[in-house]
């Protein structure tokens, strides 16, 4: 409640407390959690984002994630480069989006004119 509160300093210093009182056999895991808050600080102003009306949804984020990255590309044996899962991404997103005719129209419309208006264009001399 504290970080939605927009109070990150109590929390981190509370963690701090916390780390002290654990001994060394817990500190790096609260360690870790404190560097994380530090080094975000500026991101996670929650009370700003609450007081705009703005979402803090995480499980939101993380449901896309799963929709468009995990549900396609988490397949027992595939194979993923990085040229092709980013492509696949594209699609995947234009497609949820509803945007797949649009770009599908642009992207035929580019393909033409690279392949043919510029190979052509200013390629032959009229001779009469």
């Amino acid at each position: 409640m504290t970080l939605l509160a927009g109070h990150t300093d109590q929390v981190i210093a509370a963690l701090a407390a916390q780390a002290t009182a654990a001994g060394a056999q817990r500190r790096d895991g609260i360690e870790a959690c404190i560097r994380y808050l530090t080094n975000n600080a500026e991101y996670l102003r929650y009370d700003q984002a609450l007081e705009a009306g703005w979402p803090i949804a995480t499980g939101v984020i993380e449901g896309a994630c799963r929709h468009l990255i995990a549900d396609r590309f988490d397949l027992a044996g595939a194979r993923w480069g990085l040229v092709g899962a980013e492509a696949v991404l594209k699609l995947r997103a234009l497609v949820a989006n509803g945007h797949l005719e649009e770009y599908w129209s642009y992207h035929l419309a580019r393909q033409h004119e690279r392949v043919h208006q510029t190979g052509y264009q200013d390629g032959y001399a009229l001779t009469a």
